[in-house]
């Protein structure tokens, strides 16, 4: 390229970019085009892009250059693509102009004004503006860049930039989160019984889930992880090798499982996970686990979004819960979750999923932690969490509370009705005003003082204690305050939310199918919507009955298998036995012995809603042992019930 003057310049470049002519350019003021778009960069800069384009033989199409977009540099100039408020370093080689390159390799190869040169244009166009000095350039372009870590140099114009930061090496990544080597991946086969066919059971299936070591060679998991297991396996992260592992407890309320590896090579370079306290509200948590998705650990973030006593969907029972806004997803299930100092403070085990709700997890903190591991260290097995055998009402009227004869400064909760196999029956009353727990004073609420700010059911005050454990109850009875040292004991459902790893039980007689029910009976009957779709009279007893004994069992006829013997009789499901020749049936296996042992001419059964089933009682026993054999049965009766 030949001589250029500023004015031809300006002129070539206003055609390019405007399509007119211009007026003489205020190299310093911000550019304005005629449709009023303002470009925040000084005139000159713009120039300098212009000449960088006209040197190189770059044809300039009509379109404003906007701020922020990359350059569309050519593969065959060897240059990266930068942004435009990017500055590159300027090299011995070729100095360049703020805020533009020019590659030595291209202005040589095409013949044209070297960069020298052209920058000793470029100083001496500047001096003849008459605008503010380069200092003050700088600052204006930097207010308007927003570049203020390359200021410029005013003996020769180069930009001096700052070393870029060093990059993390993957041995300080590792040091960073040296707790996550202690998460592990659980592996379970499942076999799950059938209910609904109780001589039987499920096709296998296998699930994935997450897990983390913690002292005494010990993995904990969730209980729902290793339900009704086959065969357990565990694989450290980074490692390629599934080692054996052997389920030690289940904690069907709390949701938690510990395993062990006879392996020695497993423990190899592990450190354990250390426990924290208890987090508070808006207190920083990682989950870490291993969830849907993919094989890799996974790490998702959040905070405590509330704590409260929740309901345990495995366990159903109600024990102490932390809610999260961490994603918690299928495999997540086991995994720790970690407060900012990298110690444990929970275990992801559940997720709200509606469509009214996002990022609502659970995860189990570490007082009930604490409790499952202590239990099973104290008693060798895992006793479960005790309760308070009672059912209370609030006092928060006036009129009620001065019923019961309760004083201004009394407060407390009314109690309705009392676990028959509970041992505080003994001496605790309906219509006791239950005053404090073990020195603790109960709200009219129900509630008790947990942390600043923060209220909980007192039931969480039971749940501190173990199965066996004693606590001080102050009640108020006729105006009298009483209190009474009650020995706690685990609850006993008239139907249980769990038969803890046994197969259910059963017992045939002419193709009548006899079995106990319990909450897994009612899912295989029913599905999972079973509290919406079972008999109102099965869901009144799950919810409201209370078993008189602690054998006690709700006994029905599960199915009839067709057979002549029992003709009429096809349609009877689920129904409630009641009594068999006049004798109550206190559960299945006394209905089996009473079966077994009769020998009057008829078997009558009374059932619910009045109905009778009457069959011989010899004709009975023969056509059982061809009913059997019609249907692949290999006993009338399931193992516990033959001893």
């Amino acid at each position: 390229m030949g001589s250029l003057s500023l004015t031809s310049i300006h002129k070539a470049f206003c055609f390019c970019f405007l399509g007119r002519a211009g007026p003489a350019p205020n190299l310093g003021a911000p550019f304005i085009s005629d449709s009023g778009a303002f470009h925040p960069k000084p005139f000159w800069k713009i120039l300098h892009h212009f000449l960088w384009y006209y040197s190189t033989g770059r044809t300039m199409v009509d379109k404003k250059r906007k701020r922020g977009r990359k350059n569309s540099n050519s593969a065959s100039d060897g240059t990266p693509e930068t942004l435009d408020h990017q500055h590159p370093v300027a090299t011995p080689a070729s100095a360049s102009s703020p805020g533009f390159s020019v590659p030595v390799s291209t202005a040589a190869a095409a013949g044209e004004t070297t960069v020298d040169s052209r920058a000793a244009a470029s100083r001496r166009a500047r001096k003849k503006f008459k605008g503010s000095s380069p200092e003050r350039r700088s600052s204006r372009l930097a207010e308007l860049n927003g570049d203020c870590s390359a200021p410029l140099n005013v003996e020769d114009d180069e930009r001096v930039e700052p070393p870029p930061p060093p990059m993390p090496s993957w041995e300080t990544v590792a040091r960073v989160v040296p707790a996550m080597d202690a998460v592990v991946k659980v592996f379970c086969v499942h076999t799950e019984p059938n209910f609904s066919l109780p001589w039987q059971r499920k096709r296998q299936y296998s699930s994935g889930s997450s897990g983390f070591i913690i002292g005494g060679k010990r993995v904990l998991t969730n209980a729902h992880s290793v339900e009704h297991h086959t065969q357990v396996k565990v694989k450290k992260r980074g490692s390629d090798t599934k080692y054996l592992a052997t389920v030690l407890a289940i904690g069907t309320e709390c949701d938690l499982a510990m395993l062990t590896v006879s392996n020695d090579e497993f423990w190899e370079g592990v450190s354990p996970l250390e426990f924290g306290e208890l987090p508070a509200l808006q207190d920083a948590v990682t989950v870490v686990g291993y969830p849907i998705g993919g094989d890799t650990i996974s790490v998702t973030s959040g905070v405590v979004s509330r704590m409260e006593i929740l309901s345990y969907a495995h366990g159903s029972t109600e024990l102490l819960g932390v809610q999260i806004d961490a994603a918690i997803n299928s495999g997540n299930s086991g995994g720790p979750a970690f407060n900012d100092k990298g110690k444990c403070v929970g275990i992801a085990f559940q997720s709200l999923k509606h469509e009214d709700v996002e990022n609502i997890g659970y995860i189990i903190p570490t007082p009930v932690i604490m409790h499952f591991i202590h239990d099973y260290e104290k008693n060798g097995a895992y006793t479960g969490f005790p309760i308070l055998g009672v059912e209370w009402q609030k006092m928060e009227n006036p009129d009620l509370r001065s019923s019961v004869g309760m004083a201004p400064d009394q407060k407390g909760v009314r109690i309705r009705r009392i676990e028959p196999t509970a041992p505080e029956s003994h001496v605790l009353k309906p219509s006791d005003v239950i005053l404090s727990f073990d020195g603790v004073d109960i709200a009219n609420d129900g509630t008790v003082s947990f942390r600043h700010g923060e209220r909980i059911g007192f039931s969480y005050l039971v749940s501190q204690k173990y199965t066996g454990d004693s606590a001080l109850v102050k009640v108020l009875r006729n105006s009298e305050i009483l209190e009474f040292n009650i020995k706690l004991a685990t609850h006993k459902r008239l139907i249980p939310a769990h038969i803890k790893g046994k197969p259910p039980s059963y017992y045939i007689i002419a193709g009548f199918v006899f079995a106990a029910v319990s909450v897994p009976y009612l899912r295989s009957e029913y599905g999972k919507d079973y509290e919406f779709d079972a008999p109102v009279k099965l869901l009144d007893k799950l919810l409201h009955a209370m078993a008189e004994s602690v054998d006690e069992q709700l006994v029905v006829v599960s199915q009839v298998l067709v057979a002549d013997v029992n003709i009429g009789y096809e349609d009877i499901v689920n129904t409630q036995v009641l009594a068999f020749n006049g004798k109550p049936v206190k559960n299945l296996k006394s209905l089996a012995d009473m079966v077994e042992s009769c020998e009057d001419e008829y078997l009558q059964f009374d059932l619910e809603y009045q109905q009778i089933v009457v069959l011989k009682t010899e004709t009975a026993k023969v056509a059982t042992s061809e009913i059997l054999t019609t249907h692949c049965i290999p006993s009338a009766m399931s193992d516990d019930l033959k001893t």
